[in-house]
C-alpha cells in the first residue's frame, strides 16, 4: 500500500491482536469477527480490499476497512474506521480519512461513501464526515435494528 503518512500503513498478520483491542475499545464491531473479515486481505494477493492502520509508539491504534463497490466505476465504500478509545480526539480518524481518500484517488476512484448509524455513539463520527466535506445522502430507517437508522455519507474525490 502506498502511504502518504509514515504512521499509516497496510495491516499485517502481526497487527491482529492489537487491532482486536482497537475494535473492542472503539466498539466498532465484535472483535471475534475480525479474523474472518480480514482473511481475504491477508491471504489473497488479488484482493481489492483495503485494510489500513495507524501506528503510534509501534502499536496499531486505529483500523480502517474500505472496498470498491461491486458493479460501479470508481465508487468505494469505507465500511469501518475506529480509533483506540484512549487515542481518540487526537485527529487520528481525520488522518485516516485523508489517507484513504488519497489512496482511492491513486487507484482511479472518484467517490467514497461512508455508512454509519443514527445511534448517539456515532455522533462524533457523523460530525467528522461532515467536517471533511461529506454530504449526508440517505437515511435508511430501522436498518441496523428497530429505531437505529443507517446514515449514508457521500464525497466526490
Amino acid at each position: 500500500m502506498i502511504t502518504m503518512n509514515e504512521k499509516i500503513r497496510a495491516v499485517t498478520k502481526a497487527d491482529i491482536h492489537e487491532l482486536k483491542n482497537v475494535v473492542d475499545s472503539s466498539q466498532l464491531f465484535p472483535s471475534e469477527y475480525l479474523n474472518a473479515m480480514i482473511s481475504d486481505f491477508l491471504n489473497n494477493l488479488e484482493t481489492e480490499e483495503i485494510w489500513f492502520t495507524y501506528i503510534d509508539n509501534k502499536l496499531p491504534t486505529a483500523i480502517g476497512y474500505c472496498v470498491p463497490e461491486k458493479l460501479t466505476e470508481g465508487t468505494y465504500n469505507l465500511l469501518a474506521i475506529g480509533v483506540l478509545k484512549e487515542s481518540q480526539g487526537k485527529g487520528i480518524a481525520s488522518e485516516m480519512m485523508r489517507h484513504i481518500e488519497q489512496l482511492i484517488k491513486q487507484k482511479g476512484g472518484r467517490i467514497l461513501i461512508v455508512e454509519t448509524s443514527s445511534d448517539n455513539a456515532q455522533i462524533a463520527a457523523r460530525k467528522l464526515y461532515q467536517k471533511m466535506g461529506y454530504n449526508q445522502e440517505a437515511i435508511i430507517r430501522d436498518f441496523w435494528k428497530e429505531g437505529e437508522d443507517k446514515i449514508v455519507f457521500w464525497k466526490r474525490l
